[in-house]
C-alpha cells in the first residue's frame, strides 16, 4: 500500500498569505500544526526567489501549485523555471476557465489544448494536474465532462487531482473515481461535506460526512501519493480547521 503524505492547501489561508511577512508567518504556522508540506495556491504576492528562501528556512516542502491558465499559455517558461527552483514537481489547474465549459466541444479543446502543455511540462519532468469542482459531473450529450476531459486528453501528459467535496457535491462517489482515475492521479485534495440548514457546507475532516476509511484506503489502493487538505470556507479559523483536519486524519482514521 502507498504511503501518503500529507500538505496543507494555502488557499485555505489565502487571507493569511497577501503579503511576504504574512507567507512566512503562515508557514511556521502550519509547521506547528504537523505539516510538512503545502500547496501554493490563493497567494497574494509573487517572489518566487522568496518563496524559495522561505523553503529553505522552514523546511518545508512545497508539494504542488495551483497556477493560472493565463500563465500556462503565456508565460510557460517561466512557470517551469518557478517549479524547478521550488523543486516542485505537479503543476495544478484550479478550474477551468468560463470560455472552456460551455459545451462538449469545447471542454474537448480544454483537454487537447492542455494535453500540449502538460507535453512540454512532462519534457521538463514536470506533471499538469486538473482540479475538478462540481460541474465536471453535469453531462454534455450524455457524455459527464469528468469523462469527456479523460477520454479525450492525452493520458501521457494529463493528470487529475480530484477534490473530494465536489465530487461528493456532483453526485458521485469520490471512492470511485479515486480507482477510476488509478494510474493518473497522484495528488487529491481531501475536503470534507457537511450540511446546514439544508445546505452543504465545508467542514474539516471528520466533521462532515464522507466515509474516509474507505477514501483513504481507496488512496492507498492507488497511486497517489500526495493528500491536500483544503478547506474553501470555514466557520472559525481556518488555520484551527487545518489543525483538526489533521488530528482526526492521524488519531480518528488509519492516515
Amino acid at each position: 500500500m502507498n504511503e501518503l503524505k500529507l500538505s496543507a492547501q494555502l488557499y485555505t489561508l489565502r487571507d493569511f498569505t497577501k503579503t511576504p511577512t504574512q507567507f512566512k508567518e503562515t508557514l511556521y504556522k502550519i509547521k506547528n500544526i504537523g505539516y510538512k508540506s503545502f500547496q501554493y495556491s490563493g497567494v497574494g504576492f509573487s517572489n518566487p526567489q522568496f518563496v524559495r528562501d522561505c523553503l529553505d528556512e522552514t523546511g518545508l516542502v512545497l508539494s504542488a501549485t495551483h497556477t493560472s491558465v493565463d500563465r500556462l499559455q503565456s508565460d510557460l517558461d517561466n512557470v517551469i523555471k518557478e517549479h524547478k527552483l521550488w523543486n516542485c514537481k505537479y503543476i495544478g489547474i484550479g478550474m477551468m476557465p468560463p470560455q472552456y465549459q460551455k459545451n462538449e466541444q469545447t471542454v474537448m479543446e480544454f483537454a487537447k489544448d492542455f494535453s500540449q502543455i502538460g507535453k512540454i511540462l512532462k519534457a521538463n519532468d514536470l506533471t499538469l494536474i486538473y482540479h475538478n469542482h462540481d460541474f465536471e459531473f453535469q453531462k454534455y450529450n450524455n457524455r459527464l465532462i469528468m469523462d469527456i476531459l479523460i477520454e479525450e486528453s492525452d493520458n501521457r501528459y494529463f493528470d487529475f487531482e480530484i477534490d473530494t467535496y465536489w465530487v461528493q457535491s456532483g453526485g458521485a462517489n469520490p471512492v470511485d473515481w479515486i480507482y477510476k482515475l488509478n494510474n493518473r492521479m497522484e495528488y487529491i485534495h481531501f475536503k470534507d461535506i457537511g450540511m446546514s440548514n439544508r445546505n452543504q457546507i465545508f467542514k474539516p475532516i471528520g466533521q462532515g460526512n464522507l466515509n474516509w476509511n474507505e477514501i483513504i484506503k481507496a488512496c492507498r489502493e492507488t497511486n497517489i501519493k500526495w493528500v491536500a487538505i483544503e478547506q474553501d470556507t470555514c466557520e472559525g479559523s481556518p488555520f484551527d480547521a487545518l489543525k483538526i483536519s489533521y488530528n482526526n486524519l492521524y488519531n480518528k482514521y488509519e492516515f
